[in-house]
This record gives structure tokens, sequence and C-alpha cells, in this order.
């Protein structure tokens, strides 16, 4: 399943114009930007209330350590077996493709796992879906990187 939505992801990215911005000229940008620094909040937090909505039923959250759905991803959260403390966004790229957002931010993330301090580099990729006037997240990956590498736009 993981490699399928790569692949149609890569597939989506060559097919259309590169419109990533570092400072975006959309208010749509703007929006789904809004949406993921929120959303970083909300996870440090543990605000599954507000996270809840956000995730699409169906979507796919990768980790370092396995793949997980929806309602795992919350009860993660919620528990704290995986606390987001602080995530510090260095860089952030935007694709629009019709109804779908891809964020992409390069973030330090200072975070508690299982009793354990971690501060890890990652380039974290969120996929949104338009569904009426809700943005709804379909997948969101956390890809270790070792460098402060800047998001090609």
């Amino acid at each position: 399943m993981k490699s399928f939505l790569l692949t149609i992801l890569f597939y989506l990215y060559l097919s259309f114009p590169n419109h990533a911005q570092t400072h975006p000229n959309s208010d749509t940008e703007k929006e789904v930007i809004q949406l993921s620094m929120d959303k970083w909040q909300w996870m440090a937090d543990k605000d599954v209330s507000k996270l809840a909505p956000l995730f699409h039923p169906q979507a796919k959250f990768v980790h370092m350590s396995g793949t997980w759905t929806t309602a795992r991803e919350l009860e993660i959260i919620e528990t704290g077996s995986i606390w987001y403390k602080k995530a510090t966004v260095h860089d952030t790229a935007v694709e629009l493709v019709g109804n779908t957002a891809i964020v992409w931010n390069r973030i330090t993330l200072e975070s508690v796992v299982r009793g354990n301090d971690a501060k890890v580099e990652f380039t974290v990729t969120e996929v949104y879906q338009k569904e009426g006037s809700d943005w709804k997240m379909m997948a969101m990956t956390f890809s270790s990187v070792r460098d402060t590498h800047q998001i090609e736009k």
C-alpha cells in the first residue's frame, strides 16, 4: 500500500508543473500550510478531538517503527505512547493537484517515545484531500534525514 501511494504521488508530481513555494502565493496554499502547522500543535497538545476530524478514517501514518491506521495513530497520541512535544519547522513546500494538497515539512521533532526522549530530523510528507469545505489528511510519512537540506521547490 505504501509503495502504491508513493508511486502515485511520484507520477502526480511528474505530471504537473511545480508550484511548491516557501512563501505560499495562493489562499489555498496558505490554508493548507496553516492547517499543517495547527496539526503539529494539536499533536503536541495530544488534542485528539481536533485531530480526529482532520484525519481521514482510511488514512495511513508511516513512522520509523511501522505503518498505522487513523484509529491507531489517534490512540498513540492520546495515550502518549508517542508524545510529539515540539516540531520545529525549518522549511515547507506545497504542491496543489486538483483537490489534493501535498505538504513537505522539514522538521526537528522533539518527542517522547515509549518513555525515552528523542530529537530527530525528519522530512514529513502530508497528503490532504478536499472533501466539501474541509481538508482531510490521507497520509503522513516521516522520513528520517541526516542533514539540514532544503526541500527542492
